[in-house]
């Protein structure tokens, strides 16, 4: 691709605008002479909430007048007040006529097109109004935010536990997730002091910096299980070696599993397994040996202050969240995985009655495996025993099929007839859940003691689904059961690839420049490896992340369905790709400096279109840059008013910024970022 220089102003091509200090210098004065003319007052006083305010603010001190009352500035006084009413007359008449003519278009056959326009204008209008708000609260707004102590270096909202103990939280599991206006973070996460960029794909994989996880080395020498044990200290560096003796240990063990299912040549993707839940996984090593194969792994575990299982998992480059199912539904939808995994996982599955394993059944699909490896399963004891019997006929309750045990480990096969579940004897097992309970994506509900997804139209066995990587791209019959067509997803998944073409040439430095242009032949694109880690904060029909792989990016994607929006999370995960729901109003269950890469498709949009939302803007782009790494990019598009809008928050964060014109006639815009490096100095 050749060098191509942004210019502003060309027909039909890519035109970015001007430099960011200089369009903030602009802002900056504008608002500031839009302030002095106006009469001074409280810039509190004035909210979103009632964009009017300003009509009624006046301040000034009463003046000396004579009993007359002829003084002109009372004169003054008293045109200013009749044209603030007579500008509320106009606003409540036009309302009211507004309201009229909607009522007599509604009636007419073309009135459903006419009042869909008319929606739009009034929506600009409104927001419109919220800018004037905006701007006159004046140049406070622009202040950057500070940096937070040290101890904020790997915090986690909603699940440090004396946060959570803080809140008045005293029931339930110190691991569970407790969300809270507390939670909120106001303030710029520094990274450590000894903080470098992690290494690329896929010698990221093997080596990590030691500086950037929170763990001592106590931790990595005394790591347990299979998973953990391929760790080696090596000067300021964690390696995860494949060519060690404890990688053959990985080998076998999948090799194993394997076995134990039926599978030859290991060829998983043939026996319908794609996506993996790995439950207490370590530091991602059966995750990343899968790989190879072809497998995703999705990594769990609970939230740990130190030595974390999920951090040092992202650090690596593979899919993890931190999560933890003691009390209440993991963020999935029903039937989400093609397998459940736990060696040595930390959980006691015969506690609380059996209601973990059910969980772990609606998560799991028709005919998925859940392999677990424990020294229970070898039980010589009395009470041992006693806990493995109970598991083992809880699994049969639940119409489990125990495939084979060998060692430590047992495979079990879930059901792919839900008339299982009626042939059971009256009183055995936890009843099938109704309609009002069978929730198909709950968002962190209580657990329950019901079997859900039986009634859904996705009960498909795995080994009736098309095989990876064909299953990505569905075809008519299988998006109807989603509601979607095949037209309308294909135009997505098209637009999608036009996306990530000019996503792509757009990550560089060049673009913040005074001159910004594309890389070309003397300066080249970003090579297929520079990113890793991507969270899409709105990810939709998941089209980000299949361009992406249809691209041959050395890309994983976490596919974020919020809740505010529609939700496509079950189209998603059995696409064959691994996403959560979220309200971005919380904080995302990761550690800080996780993601290379964060893309935020229309969000700013649906939060605004929530009647009630409960966080504002710089709340969600705080959050952002906590998850974000350093150097790494944020990709934002929406309509053009809000992108201004981002625009003008990525001063208080501190982060490079351009706003550009992808289509002269369209209404959106990208926002492209980066944030910078910025280190606390050592003491």
């Amino acid at each position: 691709m050749s060098s191509m220089p942004l210019q502003r102003g060309i027909s039909g091509g890519v035109r970015v605008s001007e430099s960011a200090d200089d369009l903030r210098d602009s802002q900056m004065k504008d608002k500031t002479d839009l302030i002095r003319g106006r009469s001074t007052t409280d810039s509190n006083s004035l909210t979103l909430r009632f964009p009017f305010a300003f009509l009624f603010n006046n301040n000034q001190s009463p003046s000396k007048t004579g009993d007359n009352g002829s003084d002109p500035r009372s004169r003054h006084r008293l045109v200013l007040l009749f044209l603030k009413i007579s500008l509320v007359l106009i606003v409540v008449l036009a309302l009211a006529g507004s309201f009229w003519w909607t009522l007599s278009i509604s009636a007419s056959p073309r009135g459903g097109h006419v009042y869909l326009n008319y929606r739009r204008l009034q929506e600009q209008l409104v927001s419109d109004l919220l800018d004037i708000g905006e701007i006159s609260i004046g140049p406070s707004r622009w202040k950057e935010l500070e940096y937070c102590d040290t101890e904020a270096e790997n915090y986690v909202p909603c699940f440090n536990v004396s946060e959570s103990l803080e809140m008045g939280y005293t029931n339930g599991d110190e691991n569970d997730r407790f969300c809270g206006s507390g939670s909120k973070q106001e303030c710029l996460v520094l990274p450590p002091v000894d903080y470098k960029v992690p290494l690329r794909w896929p010698t990221g994989k093997d080596v990590i910096w030691f500086r950037n996880v929170k763990i001592t080395a106590d931790e990595v020498l005394t790591s347990g299980s299979i998973n953990k044990r391929m760790m080696m200290m090596d000067d300021d560096q964690i390696s995860f070696r494949s060519a060690s003796p404890m990688f053959d240990e990985v080998e076998d063990y999948s090799h194993q599993i394997a076995q134990m299912i039926g599978i030859k040549n290991d060829n998983f993707i043939e026996a319908g397994v794609r996506t993996i839940l790995d439950i207490g996984c370590g530091y991602g090593s059966f995750g990343a040996h899968l790989l190879s194969k072809q497998l995703l792994t999705m990594c769990i575990a609970n939230y740990e202050a130190s030595g974390s299982q999920v951090q040092l998992t992202l650090e690596r480059g593979l899919p993890a969240m931190i999560a933890s199912f003691v009390s209440k539904q993991l963020p999935y939808p029903s039937l989400s995985f093609d397998m459940l995994h736990c060696s040595t996982c930390g959980i006691d599955w015969d506690q609380k009655e059996g209601l973990l394993l059910v969980e772990v059944d609606r998560v799991l699909k028709p005919g998925g495996y859940f392999v677990w490896t424990s020294p229970l399963t070898n039980a010589r004891n009395k009470d041992d025993l006693k806990r493995w019997n109970f598991v083992h006929d809880f699994a049969e309750s639940i119409c489990w099929t125990l495939l084979s045990q060998q060692d430590k480990t047992v495979v079990w096969k879930k059901t792919i007839k839900t008339k299982c579940y009626s042939a059971r004897s009256p009183g055995v097992g936890p009843s099938v859940c109704s309609k009002g309970h069978d929730v198909e994506s709950p968002y962190y509900r209580p657990l329950q003691m019901c079997l859900g997804g039986t009634r859904n139209r996705r009960w498909i066995p795995i080994e009736s689904r098309t095989r990876w990587p064909s299953r990505s791209n569905m075809n008519k019959t299988e998006l109807s059961l989603y509601g979607l067509h095949q037209e309308v997803v294909g135009e997505d998944a098209e637009n999608w690839k036009v996306n990530v073409r000019e996503y792509w040439s757009l990550l560089s430095p060049l673009i913040f420049s005074d001159h910004p242009k594309r890389p070309g032949d003397e300066d080249p694109s970003p090579p297929y490896n520079m990113l890793r880690n991507v969270l899409d904060m709105n990810a939709q029909y998941g089209g980000l992340n299949s361009a992406l792989l249809e691209a041959k990016k050395s890309v994983w994607v976490m596919n974020v369905v919020p809740t505010a929006g529609p939700n496509h999370l079950p189209m998603i995960l059995d696409r064959g790709f691994v996403g959560v729901l979220h309200d971005w109003c919380e904080a995302f269950p990761s550690h800080p400096r996780t993601y290379d890469l964060v893309h935020a498709d229309n969000l700013l949009t649906l939060q605004t279109s929530k009647l009630r939302s409960s966080c504002s803007f710089m709340q969600i782009f705080t959050e952002i840059d906590r998850l974000l790494r350093p150097e790494g990019w944020v990709i934002i598009r929406d309509t053009a008013q809000l992108v201004e809008a981002a625009r003008a928050l990525t001063t208080q964060l501190k982060w490079e910024a351009r706003v550009i014109e992808v289509e002269s006639s369209s209404e959106q815009r990208l926002l492209v970022c980066q944030k910078p490096i910025t280190k606390r100095q050592s003491i």
